[in-house]
């Protein structure tokens, strides 16, 4: 039974993609584009003092405070006064590598289009999961640094927490709100679409 499933999977992960599978691979290149031209991620603020809230946006190589960059500006300003460190682009460095990491990955699905290795698709799958799931964790412990990492001589003295990174909770007399953006939805596209060109080739025969 084991030498039957693993003969199974060796079949399997040599078996050929058909045309349809090769096109998924293609169309997952521009979602990569996407998700480098497109924000990922927002975070907003919003405090009786400031009605119409503050807003962050984060691309994959920038960091765009709303209201021409002033957003980010009033954002420091705040944070000084519980001890906050500086939200500042340069201190995030996986914006200077995760931009060259979507075109690695765009790469290998145009190697895996041309080749037409099931194989090739499984372990671009899987190496793009785990990528995902590292820069999740990633973002999640550097709001967990700027909440925690506090300067207890500053003007205003607040219990350490960690910004949400999904969805919304209240700090101090603000509401913050974190959500993806259309750039997310492009990483989660290219998700679907490596599912799809193994599902359009998976039934085929060698």
């Amino acid at each position: 039974m084991k030498s039957h499933l693993l003969d199974a999977e060796i079949r399997f992960m040599e078996k050929p993609l058909n045309g349809l599978s090769r096109f998924w691979l293609m169309l997952s290149v521009g979602t990569l584009i996407g998700a480098v031209i497109f924000p990922l991620w927002k975070i907003h603020l919003v405090a009786p003092q400031y009605q119409e809230g503050l807003q962050l946006t984060i691309y994959a190589w920038k960091l765009v405070g709303g209201n021409g960059g002033q957003d980010l500006v009033e954002i420091n300003n705040l944070n000084h006064y519980i001890g906050m460190r500086a939200i500042r682009a340069v201190d995030f460095i996986e914006m200077k590598w995760i931009p060259f990491a979507f075109g690695l990955f765009g790469m290998l699905a145009l190697r895996a289009a041309v080749h037409g290795k099931m194989s090739q698709v499984v372990d671009l799958l899987a190496l793009f999961l785990y990528f995902g799931v590292f820069s999740f964790g990633s973002f999640f412990y550097r709001m967990y640094q700027y909440g925690h990492d506090l300067d207890p001589r500053a003007p205003v003295n607040i219990e350490p927490f960690t910004p949400t990174v999904l969805g919304s909770q209240q700090i101090a007399n603000f509401l913050q709100t974190s959500l993806p953006m259309s750039g997310s939805f492009c990483l989660f596209a290219f998700v679907v679409f490596q599912l799809m060109a193994i599902w359009s080739s998976r039934k085929e025969s060698l």
